[in-house]
């Protein structure tokens, strides 16, 4: 999978007609649903036009299949700054997590909710998380259980991405003298 490998191809993006976008095709896919979106205009960026793309695909679904089951669902997506940088935030009233098992979310195959809950396989936030480490970039994300959830991700330079992918392969190396399970 292009996710984790081969050379990213950075070019200028407008997630804001990203997301209108994708929210168009769910809106398409479910046309009974009745969901509001509020998406900041010009929210402009570089990066690899088909791996962000996949990357906010992965959130709005989550946050167009965790508002199912409300009245009257809300989805944002907008940025702000934080630290300096500038972060890039999907949102929900849905029904949110356990702020306590955020550490779990990025995990592959980890899923907080039950299978007969919400469909899915628990790999799109671990999916996302790897593509914005391709970008050099941060995610975390934050939620209240019965109030909804906020995945808020940034975007590193050109070039950034090779010091990400080296500290993440570091991360996965076993130390030295240990065991893997076989």
């Amino acid at each position: 999978s292009r996710n984790s490998r081969g050379e990213l191809i950075w070019m200028a993006l407008d997630l804001s007609a990203m997301a209108m976008d994708l929210l168009r095709e769910l809106r398409a896919r479910e046309p009974e649903r009745i969901v509001t979106a509020k998406i900041e205009p010009r929210m402009d960026c570089r990066g690899d036009p088909r791996l962000i793309r996949v990357a906010m695909q992965n959130l709005l679904d989550n946050a167009w299949k965790y508002t199912a089951g409300g009245s009257s669902a809300v989805i944002r997506v907008y940025s702000r700054t934080d630290g300096g940088a500038r972060c890039f935030c999907v949102s929900d009233n849905g029904v949110g997590f356990d702020q306590e098992h955020a550490g779990s979310l990025f995990k592959p195959f980890v899923r907080l909710h039950r299978k007969d809950e919400f469909p899915g396989i628990g790999v799109g936030l671990a999916t996302v998380q790897r593509i914005v480490h391709r970008h050099g970039g941060t995610i975390r994300g934050e939620g209240v259980v019965g109030k909804g959830a906020t995945f808020c991700f940034t975007i590193g330079e050109p070039g950034a991405e090779d010091q990400q992918d080296e500290a993440s392969q570091a991360s996965r190396q076993p130390p030295s003298g240990s065991q893997s399970e076989s």
